[in-house]
C-alpha cells in the first residue's frame, strides 16, 4: 500500500552556513513580542537554532544536518514511505518575502533530487500585494503543490480580513492550504509551566482555536473553493464536532445561550473545507484515532510524521496505521496515501 507523509520539516539545506540565510531566520523572529530565537551547540557539536518564549522556555529546535534530502530519503526507506510532502515548521510566521524566496528555490531543488518521492508548497508572507502573489505563482510553476501558513500571525488567526486577498489568489489557483501549528497559542501564558503542556498541548489548543474561528467566522461562505488543512488533528476537532454544531432545544428555554442555527452550516463547512494532518498518529492512541476517522470521515484525515522532531515519529506512525488501528481497508488507504493525492493532486 503507497504511503504519504504529508509532514516532513523542510528547512534550507545551507542555513546554518550560509549567513544571509540564517540572519534572515534569526532576525526575523519578533524579539519586541518576546520571541527569542539563537544558535547555539548539541552535545554532539551539532549546530543548533533554538526558539525560546518566554526566556527559558524552549519551544522549537532545529539540528543541524536534520533536514538534508539525504536524510529525508534515509528516513523514508527505514519507514517504509514512497512520497512526502515538505512544509517549513513553525517559522514560515515571520519570514520576509526574500528569505522566503530561498527557502522555496532549496525546496524546489530537492524535490528535483528526489527522484519523484518529494513534493513541496510554497512559503509566503500571507499579506496579499503584488510581489508575495507573483512569488506564490513562481512556485506553482516550480512544481508547488499546496501552500503553507502559521495557523495565525501575531495576534491574527487566519479568520482575519487581512489574509483574505490572499485567500482568494489561492482559491482561484485550486490548491489546498497547510496550516501548521505555532509555538504557542495567542493566550499562552496558563500553558508555559510545564513543558508536555507547552509543547504538544498548547499546540493542540492553538490548532482548535484556528478551526473554529474559521468554520464560525463565515469565511468559507466567501471563498467556498479554499481547501484548509490543520495539524495536530485540528486541535482534537473530532471531539467537539458535535459540541460545536448544537441542535435545536425540543423544549422552550427562558434564554438562548448558543446558536444552534449554524449547525448544519458548521457541518458542510467541516465536509467541504476543513481536513486534518493526523500529526505522528500514534502518539494519539488507537481509540482516539478511530473515532476520529469514525467522525469526521476517513477521507478528511492524512498521515503526517513531523519528522524530524523525533525520527522514529515515521516508522511508528506508519506502522500504527497499517497494523493496529481497526478501519476498512479503504479507509486506511485513504489515510496513507488517498486523500494527499487527491487533495494535492499529486502526479503519483
Amino acid at each position: 500500500m503507497t504511503v504519504v507523509d504529508i509532514n516532513i520539516h523542510h528547512l534550507p539545506e545551507d542555513l546554518f552556513t550560509n549567513e544571509k540565510i540564517l540572519n534572515g531566520f534569526l532576525n526575523s523572529a519578533p524579539r519586541g513580542f518576546g520571541e527569542i530565537a539563537y544558535v547555539t551547540e548539541t552535545e554532539q557539536g551539532k549546530k543548533h537554532l533554538v526558539l525560546e518564549k518566554p526566556a527559558g522556555h524552549q519551544n522549537l529546535n532545529y539540528v543541524e544536518g536534520d533536514y538534508s534530502a539525504e536524510a529525508k530519503l534515509a528516513v523514508m526507506d527505514d519507514a517504509g514511505v514512497d512520497y512526502g510532502i515538505m512544509r517549513v515548521p513553525v517559522w514560515q510566521e515571520w519570514l520576509d518575502l526574500e528569505t522566503c524566496k530561498a527557502v522555496n528555490d532549496n525546496a524546489a531543488d530537492i524535490v528535483k533530487r528526489s527522484n519523484g518521492r518529494l513534493f513541496f508548497t510554497a512559503a509566503v508572507p500571507p499579506w496579499g500585494g503584488k510581489e508575495n502573489i507573483d512569488e506564490l505563482k513562481r512556485c506553482i510553476d516550480l512544481g508547488a503543490v499546496g501552500v503553507q501558513l502559521a495557523c495565525h500571525y501575531g495576534q491574527l488567526y487566519l479568520d482575519d480580513p487581512v489574509f483574505e486577498p490572499y485567500f482568494r489568489e489561492i482559491e482561484k489557483l485550486n490548491i489546498p492550504v497547510i496550516a501548521h501549528h505555532t509555538p504557542l497559542p495567542v493566550e499562552w501564558h496558563s500553558v508555559i509551566d510545564y513543558t508536555n503542556l507547552r509543547r504538544e498541548y498548547g499546540r493542540v489548543i492553538d490548532q482548535g482555536i484556528a478551526v473554529g474561528r474559521e468554520l464560525f467566522s463565515g469565511m468559507f461562505d466567501r471563498m467556498p473553493g479554499l481547501k484548509m488543512i490543520h495539524t495536530m488533528m485540528g486541535g482534537n476537532w473530532f471531539a467537539s464536532t458535535e459540541l460545536l454544531t448544537p441542535h435545536a432545544s425540543t423544549k422552550k428555554e427562558s434564554l438562548t445561550r448558543l446558536d444552534s442555527t449554524s449547525g448544519e452550516k458548521i457541518k458542510s463547512y467541516l465536509e467541504n473545507n476543513i481536513f486534518f494532518d493526523m500529526t505522528h498518529p500514534h502518539s494519539w492512541g488507537k481509540t482516539q484515532v478511530e473515532a476520529a476517522l469514525e467522525i469526521n470521515g476517513a477521507d478528511h484525515y492524512m498521515f503526517g510524521s513531523s519528522f524530524p522532531v523525533f525520527y522514529s515519529w515515521m516508522s511508528q506512525g506508519v506502522d500504527f496505521l497499517q497494523n493496529e488501528i481497526e478501519v476498512s481497508d479503504a479507509d486506511r488507504e485513504a489515510v496513507l496515501s488517498g486523500n494527499a493525492k487527491r487533495l494535492f493532486n499529486l502526479p503519483i
